[in-house]
Parts: structure tokens; sequence; C-alpha cells
């Protein structure tokens, strides 16, 4: 089974959900990550704030962000060839890059209510503690 990678830009957390503002895209996108991965895809996924050492190991990531820069991330590779960049895949994409049926279903476009992290600083990590 192929292996997708997706590098993110430098984020407090990856749920979409910190914060004052819900970004909608990293909601669909975190959804439909673990949705495939629950079907048997092969995804991992690397927050550049978190999880530098994931971006340092990859020579496909370092030449990218030598040549891009971080700005245009999130960046997904399929078996360490660039299959995306700067936008998150869809479920659809996700699932074709696997090898699953590509077939579309009506969750692919529809957003997921997830619940919205109270913060009172502004920032999804206040106080210090972990995100999210």
């Amino acid at each position: 089974m192929p292996s997708i990678r997706v590098f993110e830009p430098a984020m407090c957390c990856n749920t979409g959900v910190c914060g004052p503002d819900v970004d909608e895209n990293l909601v669909r996108f975190t959804a439909d990550l673990d949705a495939v991965r629950q079907e048997g895809a092969d995804i991992a996924r690397a927050n550049l704030a978190t999880e530098p050492g994931a971006f340092a190991a990859s020579p496909v990531v370092l030449a990218f962000l030598d040549k891009a820069g971080s700005e245009q991330l999130p960046l997904t590779l399929v078996d360490d060839t660039t299959v995306l960049t700067g936008r998150y895949p869809t479920r659809t994409e996700l699932k074709r890059w696997a090898g699953m049926s590509p077939s579309q279903s009506a969750v692919d476009s529809q957003p997921v209510p997830l619940p919205v992290v109270n913060s009172t600083s502004g920032s999804c990590c206040s106080g210090g503690s972990a995100c999210c």
C-alpha cells in the first residue's frame, strides 16, 4: 500500500478548532484523514512546529522548503513523490492515492461539526497548556 505523508505549516494544533477562528478546511481534512486511515490507508501528518524532525528526515521535504518555503505548505507526498502543494487533499484524493476505491460520498464535501475550544487569550495554547 502506498505511503501518504502530509507536511503541514507550523500550527498550534492540527484539529482546526483552536482559538477564535475555526479553519473549516482543516476540520474537513482531519475528518477525511481519520476516515481513510480507519479504512486501512497508510497516512501520517507532520506539523512543522511540533515535529520538525519529520521535515528534516525527508530530502524531498527539505528540497521543497528550500525552493518554495514554508508558506507553500501543506505538502502531500505519496511514496516520497510530491502529489499536492498549497492545500489539503480531499477524501477522494486520499483514497485514490491509497489505492482504494475513489468513489466520492456526500461526506467528502460536508464540514464536520466539532466543538470550538474556548480561549480567553485568543490563542489555542492559552496558559501554556497543551493544544486543543
